[in-house]
């Protein structure tokens, strides 16, 4: 969560780490991790003012970038920080401001307004460069998985598409185009083991969840009727619930219930029902190449996934299935939601979900510094607050 000059605390970023066991945040005078449950912080440093913490799981390692409120700490140099030896591994610097960085224990990416850098993390050798349409809010998602390491973030075809490429951030290539929504994207996540990944639109009002890397559609889900900026998507680790907050007060769950579902569309290639423009079609995997598409229709397809700019309205979106067809079924209603205490300054917030004890919990920071702990009832409805937090200190109170 970037709040960036938006912020009326002192807070400038924070995020929960890739298992939801540790919150990173960024101040205007340093950084700062808290672990989760027990809560608690458990590292500190005051440098300057830092606009991006992103950490690899619960290791020393952590990517920061400077809010450019000192000239030390400036917005276009990233540095891979050893938390533990109070060392710095190594220094990046770029043209333009860094939007977002993600990393898991593969690869960490770099995202600019205009491009998205690759390195292997083992010796930050950069492996590949992608050039992209402008996107300013670094909309994007990196899975945490090492054996599905795919990475997402929207298409070239256009400022208003919905459509989700999916790389593969392994083997260095474009594997798919999810045509996910009919309007802009506004947040897209992977589940833990890269297997699922969720989106939203800029509407808010209706979520969807496809397979990886097929784009098999698999649910879909009805936020609310009124529209809203969606901030956050987390699965559990078990794949069976997924939580959705925005600027409203409300934080949803929706259950994904049909385990046979997700484990047999994860076993079988892209079908009738998916929502992918060639679902297998652009895997490097000779195997994989369908026999309904023409070999020059395949070829102008992976072409153009090789243009930095490719047109989906020539090249990608007259092989898409039309849209009736997707959209058959009614949108799901939420299992369980929770109440944001009205006592929060702000409606930018980030969720996640994990268990403590046995227990499914709801966990969801506000750029307010407040952070608060819900348990989530076996028969739904309205999640129990058992926790609050403040990820502010005292000092940083404005």
């Amino acid at each position: 969560m970037n709040i960036g000059t938006k912020s009326l605390n002192g807070i400038l970023f924070s995020n929960f780490n890739q298992d939801y066991s540790c919150i990173s945040v960024g101040t205007r005078t340093g950084y700062k991790i808290y672990n989760s449950d027990p809560f608690g912080k458990c590292y500190a440093k005051q440098d300057g003012g830092i606009g991006i913490v992103e950490m690899l799981f619960c290791t020393s390692l952590v990517a920061l970038v400077g809010a450019g409120e000192q000239p030390t700490f400036s917005p276009r140099r990233l540095q891979i920080i050893n938390t533990k030896r109070q060392s710095t591994i190594c220094e990046l610097t770029f043209l333009t401001a860094i939007l977002a960085v993600k990393l898991n224990r593969m690869r960490l990416i770099v995202i600019l307004e205009e491009h998205i850098y690759i390195y292997d993390i083992g010796n930050m050798k950069l492996m590949h460069t992608i050039d992209t349409s402008p996107n300013p809010n670094a909309l994007c998602s990196l899975s945490p998985s090492s054996e599905n390491c795919f990475f997402a973030y929207p298409s070239n075809a256009s400022t208003s598409s919905g459509e989700v490429l999916l790389f593969d951030a392994i083997n260095l290539q474009a594997v798919n185009i999810v045509q996910a929504h009919k309007s802009s994207l506004s947040c897209i996540a992977f589940n833990y083991d890269g297997t699922l990944i969720a989106t939203a639109s800029d509407k808010g009002t209706v979520i969807r969840v496809f397979t990886v890397p097929q784009g098999q559609k698999l649910f879909q889900f009805r936020r609310g009727t009124y529209t809203a900026r969606i901030f956050s998507m987390s699965f559990n680790l078990d794949n069976t619930m997924l939580a959705i907050s925005s600027d409203s007060d409300t934080v949803h769950i929706f259950k994904l219930d049909d385990k046979d579902r997700v484990k047999d569309a994860q076993l079988v290639p892209g079908d009738s029902t998916g929502n992918s423009p060639v679902d297998y079609a652009l895997s490097s995997q000779p195997q994989l190449s369908s026999a309904t598409l023409a070999s020059s229709r395949r070829s102008t397809m992976i072409d153009s996934l090789k243009s930095p700019l490719f047109s989906a309205a020539g090249a990608v979106s007259s092989y898409f299935i039309p849209e009736m067809i997707t959209d058959i079924w009614e949108p799901t209603r939420d299992f369980a939601f929770a109440k944001i205490p009205s006592a929060s300054k702000s409606t930018q917030n980030l969720c996640s979900l994990s268990r403590a004890s046995g227990v499914l919990q709801l966990s969801v920071v506000v750029a307010d510094g407040s952070f608060y702990v819900f348990n989530v009832l076996d028969q739904g409805g309205e999640c129990v607050l058992v926790k609050q937090h403040t990820i502010m200190d005292s000092e940083e109170e404005m």
